[in-house]
């Protein structure tokens, strides 16, 4: 009975609009629709929600917004069902690395990652040269986030932020600030709030920034006085680059290590994602050998991943770490290691 309702609220305020039917016919059109299943996952707008008009006059005191433009906006946003179901599980805390690695390690996303880096070379080389972040992690992270800008979102980024911000308590705080956030860049960049989309989360373009992202660490990196992460590459890759770079990337060090456990793990606490403390050297007192040279001095975490050949064990160093700045899931960070190191292989040897 209350979708049913709902269905009919709609109707009367889409009545006499160009192209709706007349009330009785819209009413039982859609009523059909409902009993059929075939109903859409939006519903109200948000211009009579309950926390609105406080948003709104916290724009207007904090930002020095109109009220009347922010009101229109949120009255065209629309909550999603579906982005609520999306949100609640992200595939890093529901599948073991034998699952999560398969779904970007595969040779369509390598050789996707060898094209856009010979499409976008001048770029990346700059980027590289610039912000001291290898250009094979930059296609990387581009290549996980949206596989080279083939699946940015579809979602309206206004309908995903308002419905996480007004109506998932369990973040809710989290992005209203991004929701704040993305007015706030639309404003600065003189954009429309209603023309992006993105990710269920509201996550933009090929390296799908938030919004607070966006403005912090997002770069104009071809100079055209347009911060374009959308459809301009260019600007997509500077952008990635200064994020790692801004979190502490370290130019010519290591990134990760596999290692050998030769005495008992049980006592010791894997992924912990925190930046890292305990040295390599410390590391190998406890037991665990990389096989790879590392420098004794550098800071590590130590990672258990449940392979597709049993238990591997590794070391995270601080490189690694700022992967995670970017996804806070080492699963995500080692999928991004692993496709950049077989990108750049690929690249080298002139497949």
């Amino acid at each position: 009975m209350t979708r049913v309702k709902a269905v009919e609220g709609f109707a009367v305020r889409h009545l006499g609009r160009p192209g709706y039917p007349t009330l009785g016919k819209a009413i039982s059109l859609l009523i059909g629709c409902v009993v059929l299943g075939c109903a859409t996952t939006g519903s109200a707008d948000y211009s009579d929600h309950a926390e609105t008009q406080g948003f709104i006059d916290e724009m207007v005191r904090d930002h020095g917004f109109e009220p009347e433009p922010l009101r229109q906006w949120l009255g065209q946003a629309e909550k999603k069902q579906n982005i609520l179901d999306a949100i609640s599980r992200p595939a890093e805390k529901t599948k073991t690395w034998k699952e999560y690695r398969p779904i970007f390690i595969v040779p369509a996303r390598i050789e996707n990652g060898v094209k856009f880096w010979r499409d976008n070379r001048a770029a990346l080389t700059r980027a590289e040269r610039e912000f001291g972040v290898p250009a094979e992690y930059i296609v990387a992270i581009i290549g996980v986030e949206t596989n080279y800008g083939k699946n940015t979102g579809s979602h309206r980024v206004i309908d995903a932020l308002t419905t996480l911000a007004f109506d998932y308590p369990p973040r809710a705080p989290f992005f209203r600030k991004e929701l704040q956030n993305y007015f706030l860049l639309t404003r600065e960049q003189k954009q429309d709030p209603m023309a992006f989309t993105g990710s269920y989360a509201g996550a933009m373009g090929y390296g799908q920034f938030m919004p607070s992202s966006y403005r912090a660490y997002a770069v104009d990196f071809d100079g055209d006085g347009f911060t374009d992460i959308w459809n301009n590459t260019t600007d997509a890759i500077g952008s990635v680059a200064n994020y790692f770079k801004q979190h502490g990337w370290q130019g010519g060090k290591p990134v990760v290590s596999r290692v050998r456990p030769e005495s008992d793990t049980s006592k010791d606490s894997f992924n912990d994602i925190n930046p890292p403390t305990v040295t390599v050297g410390e590391w190998q007192k406890r037991g665990y050998q990389p096989i790879s040279a590392l420098p004794v001095d550098a800071k590590a975490l130590i990672l258990k991943l449940d392979g597709q050949h049993g238990e591997e064990y590794w070391l995270g160093l601080q490189n690694f770490y700022v992967i995670t700045r970017y996804n806070r899931s080492h699963l995500y960070s080692m999928a991004v290691h692993q496709l950049s190191q077989l990108i750049k292989e690929k690249m080298e040897s002139g497949q």
